[in-house]
């Protein structure tokens, strides 16, 4: 089963979700916003090796804007920036598309494909 975390309003998700659709493929629907990843799937998408820590936050957000994001990330911890984007879906790039071992992060067509 694919995991698919995003955000109702995100126009990439909305795009992401169609995409799926159109191919059939099932999906468990996760609002970002309520239900952020844990911090230890965020792990695993860095221990994948395909994103590095700053590919998963949501850098054009408001509110990676508001909280100063850019200047404090350089300074945080690996584990102190995961609690950060655990504890906030807005501060996380989405979608999040899973299949529990792959992961895909914000909308890339050719990989989501390649989960189903």
């Amino acid at each position: 089963m694919i995991t698919f975390y995003g955000y109702g309003k995100c126009s990439t998700c909305i795009k992401a979700k169609k995409l799926l659709t159109a191919k059939k493929i099932a999906f468990k629907d996760i609002d970002i916003t309520e239900a952020p990843p844990k911090a230890r799937e965020l792990k695993a998408i860095l221990n994948s090796g395909d994103y590095p820590l700053k590919k998963l936050f949501n850098t054009s957000g408001l509110l990676y804007r508001s909280m100063n994001i850019k200047e404090k990330l350089p300074k945080m911890s690996e584990a102190e920036a995961l609690k950060l984007l655990a504890g906030h879906g807005k501060l996380v790039k989405r979608p999040i598309i899973s299949d529990g071992k792959k992961y895909v992060v914000g909308f890339d067509e050719a990989k989501i494909k390649a989960l189903a």
